[in-house]
């Protein structure tokens, strides 16, 4: 990491030193995770005071921990149960023209940790980039201060992150629903969101309207992408003298 971005990391850990912890960083990005309680105090002194100016929010988006790194990810060979999300997903009932989604098992399996929301900032004055990181308190209820009055652009990242995530924000002025359907139950994102979703639409020409009705492709294993050994990048090979 540069020199310069060391030096805002130092300044804005002393300034925040109870409310801000550093995150390490594998790519040379500066990264701080914020206590929900500050998050407001904390952007606004990012956004105004001359030492740092971040005015403008770049990117706003949620993060759903639940499971993170427990996945059975590999690359050099397939495993016997895959990599889906679509075989533990929440049940879906039907009754009185309703849907309700029975609650899954491990919903709020990570508690606090679980949901975060996380903000990219630019400062234009002093050509900075800087990420936050702020984690709900309570994994069944996820609830974060909005900082559209900070930046007005986190506006519809924040509902987008509500759509997907079931991330509310508190104060925000107009939060619902951005990309999915106004009767879509349940946020896709979510890692314990079934892959093949809960409900399917159509228009039923005997009604006369667009129903609702429980998915009808069946739940199935997918099997993560294998990465094959490549000869080509041998070293022997690689190093080896051109002819020709």
């Amino acid at each position: 990491m540069s020199q310069t971005l060391e030096q805002l990391a130092e300044s804005i850990s002393a300034r925040f030193a109870d409310k801000v912890t550093r995150v390490p960083s594998r790519c040379g990005e500066l990264t701080f995770e914020v206590e929900a309680a500050s998050l407001r105090e904390v952007c606004c002194a990012l956004r105004d005071e001359p030492e740092w100016k971040f005015e403008q929010l770049i990117d706003l988006t949620g993060v759903d921990y639940l499971s993170y790194g427990q996945v059975e990810w590999t690359t050099e060979s397939a495993t016997s149960s895959g990599f889906s999300r679509g075989r533990t997903g929440k049940p879906v009932t039907f009754h009185a023209g309703a849907i309700d989604v029975e609650p899954s098992a491990t919903e709020g399996a990570t508690g606090a940790r679980r949901f975060a929301a996380v903000y990219h900032l630019l400062s234009v004055t002093h050509n900075r980039r800087l990420r936050l990181r702020a984690y709900c308190a309570d994994a069944d209820a996820p609830l974060l201060d909005s900082v559209v009055e900070i930046w007005k652009s986190a506006d519809w990242f924040e509902r987008e992150a509500f759509d997907l995530y079931g991330i509310m924000f508190r104060g925000h002025p107009d939060l619902r629903r951005l990309l999915t359907d106004y009767g879509f139950v349940g946020h896709p994102f979510r890692k314990d969101f079934p892959l093949t979703g809960n409900v399917e639409v159509r228009y039923d020409p005997e009604k006369g309207r667009v129903v609702y009705e429980p998915v009808s492709i069946e739940p199935r294993t997918l099997v993560p992408r294998v990465i094959r050994e490549d000869n080509r990048y041998e070293a022997a090979l690689k190093d080896a003298p051109k002819h020709g």
